[in-house]
């Protein structure tokens, strides 16, 4: 029997596994990454509501899109002022590189990209990898598109044989000099990177008044690994946590006693200190018009709980040293439950309780992360909206190798049981 019940997880975990592959796939900008998620939302239902028009009383499924990011939320008609909120709150952004303006240059030859490091990627991870620009145009008449390339660009890396040092001394890149992508040959003036942008939307290059336009890798995620239980995708961090968070939304009984909400933010790579950002009004705006009276919405978020889900850290077998002696977290071991004694995360033990209750109802393992003394900790939306809202606030995310990589990996496990474990936190009472 428990054989039969570790295949039909298995089965479960890859058939999730193959929907996060076509939800990354789908999404190599945090634009498509909405797009993406508001086309399954529409399909299940729920209905766009645009910030400008009178949302009434808000109840019923439905979302909201800023920018690069998306909030929707499942009301009972039930709802009323003081009904508390529960939140999963993630970000869609991924650290790597942005097109710069002028973007189309040459030198000795070749075609370039003007591109500037956005966030804190592992730069050597994306040389010689075959990468797409994607993102939105905004034209001169005010209307927008989203596009992507493709393959289009490459950052060669120096062959060995100019740098004999590099498998002794390592490998030092200069973001200015050593990671402009090449597209191909010519001299000045012979590409017009913009204009091939724009013809992709049917438009001239003339006509983009501005872009907000990111580089992805084009290789599709891969289960791999001599049992294949591990899987290599660009973005885990963090549209595994997005994609677990809309699969949850979609999965969960509707609330009877509480309003689910999935927010999904941009720029938390950055800091998360935009109009789309975390640390920016967009979920307070929206909690605000579904309860407008502020002592009665005081009363909802004194009830009310967030889960912060973002990609954390497992054990590499290469680097012990760099993690906590003790809590040395493994791929397919399950979720992780994020501590920081100085708040980098929020997770108390209050916080720790309802985590540990919504697993259980999941019937979902789980495994605690702190970071070791001596490597300082990374942070998350968490504490900013901790702070922003006053609401309880719990860090988790399933535990990767290589993060901020072109390419993470994570067990096939993980991001399955996250997605339960959410499920199970928008159903408290299993409704």
């Amino acid at each position: 029997m428990a054989s039969d019940r570790s295949a039909l997880d298995r089965t479960a975990a890859l058939i999730h596994l193959d929907d996060l592959a076509a939800f990354v796939a789908a999404s190599p900008s945090s634009f498509h990454a909405v797009a993406e998620a508001a086309s399954r939302l529409d399909a299940a239902g729920f209905t766009e509501m645009a910030e400008t028009d009178d949302w009434g009383s808000g109840t019923g499924k439905h979302y909201v899109l800023r920018d690069g990011a998306i909030i929707a939320w499942s009301a009972p008609a039930s709802a009323v002022a003081p009904t508390p909120f529960r939140i999963v709150g993630t970000h869609t952004d991924s650290p790597g590189f942005k097109l710069k303006p002028k973007p189309s240059t040459s030198a000795f030859g070749w075609q370039q990209a003007g591109v500037e490091i956005y966030g804190g990627p592992l730069y050597n991870s994306w040389l010689d990898r075959e990468l797409e620009f994607a993102g939105r145009l905004v034209f001169a008449d005010g209307s927008t598109a989203l596009v992507r390339t493709g393959p289009f660009l490459r950052i060669p890396q120096l062959a060995v044989h100019l740098d004999r040092s590099v498998n002794v001394e390592g490998l030092k890149l200069n973001p200015q000099q050593h990671l402009n992508p090449v597209i191909g040959v010519g001299g000045p003036g012979s590409s017009d990177i913009v204009g091939a942008l724009a013809a992709l939307a049917g438009r001239a290059g003339e006509e983009v008044a501005g872009y907000d336009v990111v580089v992805a890798d084009t290789n599709p995620g891969r289960v791999f690994g001599a049992d294949r239980e591990l899987f290599a995708s660009g973005r885990l961090d963090n549209l595994s946590s997005v994609h677990a968070g809309l699969t949850a939304l979609l999965a969960a009984a509707d609330p009877v006693e509480s309003i689910s909400v999935f927010a999904a933010f941009d720029h938390e790579e950055v800091g998360s200190e935009t109009r789309s950002g975390a640390a920016g009004p967009f979920l307070s705006d929206v909690l605000t018009r579904l309860s407008p009276d502020p002592v009665l919405r005081a009363r909802a978020i004194a009830g009310s709980w967030c889960f912060s889900a973002d990609a954390g850290h497992a054990i590499h077998p290469n680097y012990p040293d760099r993690h906590d002696p003790v809590n040395r977290p493994l791929v397919n071991g399950g979720p992780l439950l994020k501590i920081n004694a100085n708040q980098r995360y929020a997770t108390d033990a209050g916080g720790a309780a309802e985590w540990a209750a919504a697993c259980a109802r999941a019937g979902v393992a789980y495994q605690e992360f702190v970071s070791n003394n001596a490597v300082p900790c990374g942070s998350t939306i968490g504490p900013i909206t901790a702070t922003r809202l006053g609401i309880r606030t719990v860090d988790i995310g399933i535990p990767l190798l290589s993060m901020h990589s072109a390419r993470e990996m994570c067990g096939v496990g993980d991001p399955h049981a996250l997605s339960r474990a959410l499920a199970a936190f928008f159903s408290p009472s299993g409704d």
